[in-house]
């Protein structure tokens, strides 16, 4: 398991850790971008942020269990948010905040972005997580 650092000398970090460190050995998983997009492709939640960000994260869940892992034992995230806007950002985080990527906490960084790579994506997020000892990924 990760073990999740919290600096005592540094502000406290609303529901994330400053750092996540593993134990060499140990399978990782490095995600690429989860992206708002359904099964066929189609954009979920077109001009909400808040609606594409639940979107992603369930398309990260995905991404991990095909990996063998889960939300849970994600270690770090980037947060991608097509907004200059600390409102909307916020919005978004409160969606990371509620998910089960709280759990660890994980570390992560929330970025506000010009734009993404489809036309509509307002989010997305990279993930690297643990792979459990016991897990068994579809193509691990």
């Amino acid at each position: 398991m990760p073990k999740r650092i919290t600096v005592p000398s540094l502000f406290p970090p609303p529901r994330y850790a400053h750092a996540s460190v593993v134990e060499a050995g140990t399978r990782l998983a490095f995600l690429a971008g989860a992206v708002p997009l359904d099964a066929d492709g189609k954009l979920i939640g077109e001009g909400d942020p808040v609606r594409q960000a639940r979107q992603v994260l369930a398309n990260l869940d995905e991404q991990l269990r095909a990996a063998g892992s889960d939300l849970e034992h994600v270690v770090s995230t980037d947060v991608y948010v097509v907004s200059s806007e600390p409102a909307v950002l916020s919005a978004v985080w409160d969606v990371v905040e509620a998910s089960a990527l709280s759990t660890g906490p994980h570390s992560s960084t929330l970025i506000g972005v010009a734009c993404l790579g489809y036309t509509g994506q307002l989010v997305e997020i990279t993930a690297t997580a643990v792979v459990p000892g016991d897990a068994e990924g579809a193509d691990v």
